[in-house]
């Protein structure tokens, strides 16, 4: 190839370079109007669990709790529990119990995995382990994270310990019921 038409190659090839559109790393589930969290998927559900463990709560979330928790849930999970909550004829599994972990106690300590360690750093939804005890008990749980607008909420927590969970696999199926 000759100077000349390497000269004329150069400019034509940045300009439609300029003419492509940029993809976002992010791709989002959606627009969220509901207020956010800042950080990524691990820290806002490490600040979840720091919150559930410093106000521990039984069964479905009163209205007041679920208030406290909205910055944290996606809108889909926070909509299934405000219709569990307004149910007169609420399952056993709905009334007692934390919903949020495995064991029905809950937990009094929880760490959630890093999601540096996640491969797929453009996911729209992570799966997040979180490594939780109480009383000398210690399991694992997963929370599945989704990025919804700009924030990073959770979507569902997958009950993941050896003993079963009256509720069944997911905090989803639980209020599938």
């Amino acid at each position: 190839m000759n100077n000349k038409a390497l000269a004329l190659l150069v400019p034509a090839a940045l300009l439609l370079s300029a003419c492509t559109t940029v993809e976002p790393v992010i791709k989002d589930n959606g627009p969220r109007t509901a207020p956010c969290v800042e950080g990524g998927p691990d820290s806002v559900a490490q600040q979840f669990y720091n919150l559930r463990i410093a106000h521990p709560t039984q069964g479905v979330p009163d209205s007041q709790t679920l208030a406290q928790y909205r910055p944290y849930l996606s809108d889909k999970l926070y909509q299934n529990l405000i219709k569990a909550g307004a149910r007169s004829d609420k399952p056993a599994a709905w009334r007692s119990g934390d919903l949020f972990t495995s064991l029905a106690q809950g937990a009094t300590q929880a760490s959630v995995y890093d999601a540096s360690r996640i491969p797929n750093h453009d996911a729209r939804n992570i799966p997040l382990r979180v490594d939780l005890s109480r009383d000398g008990k210690q399991w694992h749980d997963e929370v599945l994270m989704i990025h919804e607008g700009t924030c990073w909420v959770v979507d569902d927590v997958r009950y993941v310990a050896d003993w079963p969970h009256s509720g069944g696999g997911s905090l989803g199926q639980l209020l599938e019921e």
